[in-house]
């Protein structure tokens, strides 16, 4: 791919397991609201092609934009408890100025960060904790339509509807991946629905390696691992995307230990609070 890839949002945690996974791949346009300091910067990328700029900003989006193949559109407030001001500007206008200035400079393809809060509202009482179980067969696959759990779900559900518009009236690529749990090293720690979804940074960085690689008009897929655990398809991702996720959470202790270095594989009594932090 000769062209540069734009990535928004690159110094936040999936950007940082992106660009740690691929980020001697491509030639980047890294856009973030502060300037990245020179750790999470990968080799070779010139001072030139940093760009601090707010996304709701279309002069200076452009200006990142110009020449640009392919974005991986990762910018917003991640707080799945942030109020509808921030949700609006920074979630849904912001995504709006990245999409309809990509769509307009004529990029090929355009990865959105979507979340699994868009479809949160599925974990109904009902259906948990049995959801977050192997021996449960219930799969969201993408096709459903969305069920927000809260306005951050709101804003990711409209992020997908956007892409929709702009693949219609523009031709332009776009994938929407509702990223589950993102975390480093190992699966979230005792926290069942976190291993359900966990999604490793080496698959992370794989993922969005096929959205940048693969042909596709529009298409919504998940983002998690090859869990044995699992309520997310991610049939889709692998048929239309060449995903292969190498990691599997069942390949660690409920305590987030990897199995091959423990002296047993029993697990304690699992338990789906939700840990301090939120998965993206």
């Amino acid at each position: 791919m000769d062209e540069p890839v734009l990535l928004t949002g690159a110094g936040g945690r999936v950007g940082q397991a992106i660009l740690n996974g691929i980020g001697e791949t491509y030639d980047w346009r890294l856009l973030d609201r502060e300037p990245l300091p020179a750790a999470k910067v990968p080799n070779g990328v010139p001072e030139a092609d940093r760009y601090v700029a707010d996304i709701t900003d279309e002069h200076a989006v452009r200006d990142a934009m110009r020449g640009v193949g392919s974005v991986i559109h990762l910018a917003g407030d991640p707080r799945k408890t942030a109020p509808w001001e921030s949700v609006l500007r920074n979630n849904i206008d912001g995504t709006q100025v990245v999409m309809r200035v990509a769509a307009e400079e004529g990029v090929d393809r355009f990865a959105f960060a979507s979340s699994n809060h868009a479809v949160g509202g599925y974990e109904t009482e009902d259906r948990t904790p049995d959801l977050y179980r192997t021996d449960d067969d219930y799969r969201l696959d993408g096709t459903e339509i969305p069920r927000p759990g809260n306005l951050y779900g709101v804003s990711k559900a409209t992020g997908e509807a956007l892409g929709r518009l702009y693949h219609d009236e523009h031709e332009m690529s776009v994938v929407c991946v509702r990223i589950g749990n993102l975390t480093k090293d190992h699966p979230p720690r005792e926290y069942e629905r976190g291993q359900a979804m966990w999604l490793s940074h080496g698959d992370c960085a794989h993922l969005f390696d096929r959205c940048l690689r693969a042909d596709y008009g529009f298409e919504i897929v998940y983002g998690i691992s090859n869990n044995d655990r699992r309520y997310y398809s991610i049939e889709r991702a692998r048929e239309v995307l060449g995903y292969d996720p190498q990691d599997n959470s069942a390949d660690y202790t409920f305590e987030g230990e990897p199995r091959a270095e423990t002296e047993s594989g029993a697990e304690t009594e699992p338990r789906v609070e939700d840990p301090p932090t939120d998965e993206s």
